[in-house]
Parts: C-alpha cells; sequence; structure tokens
C-alpha cells in the first residue's frame, strides 16, 4: 500500500501553523520553542523561596563589602542612607527630616561630619538653646569637621549602627512569614527573581540571577523603606581623618537639630 505525500505546500501550511499555535501559547508553555527562561542563570529561579532566601543570605555574608543606598523608615523617623560598608567600618552619608551628615567609623573609631546648622539648634518652644547644643561660636567650631563620637555617648550606638555591615545586612535580609516566590524582574539592569515574606507585610528581596545570587534590592514590609545593594566585593579605602579636620569634643556630643527631633 502506497503511503499518502502531502503536497511541498501543504506541508509549508502545515508547519507555519504550528509556529502560529506555538507563539499564541502563554508565557509559561515554553515547550513548543523549547525556551528556558533560566538558561545563562545562576540557577535560582528554579528553587523556592526559602531556599533562594538561604542563597542570598549566603553570598552576602562571604562579601567583604557592600554599598547601601535608599530610605529606611523607623520609629525614629525617615533616614535617606548612602553608605559603603565593610566589616572594619563604613562610610558615607544620612540625611534625616532636618539634616544631613557624613559618617566614618574605623574599627570603633566614630566620625561625624556636619555643617554648622546641624549642630546650631534653638528650642522653638523656650525660644533658647536647649542645655548642650552647640551655639554660636560652638557650632562655627564644629562646622564641617569630623567630630570624634565618645562611645559613651547615648547617640553613638545609634550612629555606629549606620556604619555597621552586619546590622544592617541582618535587618534587611530577613524576611518575616512565610516565604514565597515572586516575578523576575530586573535592577540596575541585572536580571533578579523576587522572593517575599508573608501575607504582604514580611517584606520582599530582590536577588541576582546572573553570577553570585547577591541580594540587590530590599523592601521593607509595611512601607519601612526601599534599599538597593551594590558593589558587593568591591573594596574601597578607610581613613582616620586629618589631625586638622578632626574636633574631640569630649565625653558626650552637643546636642544637634537632628538629635532632638529624633
Amino acid at each position: 500500500m502506497t503511503s499518502f505525500v502531502p503536497p511541498v505546500r501543504a506541508r509549508r501550511r502545515t508547519a507555519t501553523l504550528a509556529l502560529v499555535l506555538c507563539a499564541g501559547l502563554t508565557a509559561g508553555l515554553t515547550a513548543c520553542a523549547g525556551e528556558d527562561p533560566d538558561e545563562g542563570t545562576n540557577g535560582i529561579g528554579r528553587l523556592t523561596g526559602p531556599e533562594i532566601e538561604k542563597k542570598a543570605r549566603t553570598a552576602a555574608g562571604s562579601a567583604d563589602a557592600v554599598r547601601l543606598a535608599g530610605t529606611l523608615v523607623s520609629k525614629g523617623g525617615t533616614y535617606k542612607i548612602d553608605m559603603k560598608l565593610k566589616d572594619k567600618g563604613g562610610a558615607g552619608s544620612v540625611t534625616s527630616k532636618n539634616s544631613t551628615f557624613e559618617l566614618l567609623r574605623i574599627g570603633d573609631e566614630l566620625y561625624l561630619k556636619a555643617g554648622a546648622g546641624f549642630w546650631n539648634h534653638d528650642d522653638e518652644k523656650s525660644g533658647a538653646g536647649r542645655t548642650g547644643d552647640a551655639g554660636g561660636a560652638a557650632a562655627d567650631k564644629l562646622d564641617d569637621k569630623y567630630v570624634r563620637v565618645p562611645e559613651d555617648d547615648p547617640t553613638y550606638k545609634q550612629l555606629r549602627g549606620f556604619t555597621d555591615k552586619k546590622v544592617l545586612l541582618d535587618g534587611m535580609l530577613t524576611l518575616h512569614g512565610k516565604v514565597g516566590k515572586g516575578d523576575r524582574d530586573k535592577v540596575g539592569g541585572v536580571r533578579t527573581v523576587r522572593i517575599l515574606g508573608g501575607q504582604g507585610e514580611g517584606g520582599a528581596l530582590d536577588v541576582s540571577l546572573e553570577g553570585t545570587p547577591y541580594p540587590l534590592s530590599f523592601a521593607r514590609g509595611g512601607g519601612g523603606g526601599v534599599v538597593t545593594l551594590a558593589d558587593w566585593g568591591k573594596d574601597f579605602a578607610l581613613a582616620a581623618p586629618a589631625e586638622d579636620e578632626t574636633v574631640d569634643y569630649g565625653q558626650q556630643l552637643p546636642k544637634s537639630s537632628s538629635s532632638s527631633s529624633s
């Protein structure tokens, strides 16, 4: 018995129809074209949410340095940060509601640098400067200088926290509730996969699908701010300020417009 062979033109129409049907299927049905969304990635997109979280935390913990930039919202207020951090210290800037200041930490030595307006604060309710305020000549002396923050000063721990790589990363890499996997996206041109904390309030973390699975963006739950994480493992210099740029105010800093509002 002779088999029927369709004409060449009919075979071409059939092949074209198959391609059209394949192209019309949803993005999730990629078997027709043989496409793999994880092709060329580090493969973590195939993992579960908790597994991706563990990979991201391990990668972050092994990195010598990182840069954090974005907004943090806490009970003390809203802060915009841009900090370079490593195990031995950090440097960068913090902007609060009333002012911007720079922080530099080398080991346990912490320095604060700000303009005179940061130090010269008047209490509007009493019409007079607060006890301990740096007013007039004192504020001018501290203007644009690196002021050593004494470890006994009440603000030391709070300010140091902005320069502590472990403290900040521990807070940013913790998702609350049951961790699930979200959509794929890009952060700074790098492909990422998102993992989410439970009930929409547990935070969200975008993890790199390229190379080492570093976390690249963190959104705190409940509108607590969004921070990008970059320059993983990129070292930077930390050096104590010159003597003529440094002021040692003693055992306790004067109150500032920042500390009086927090």
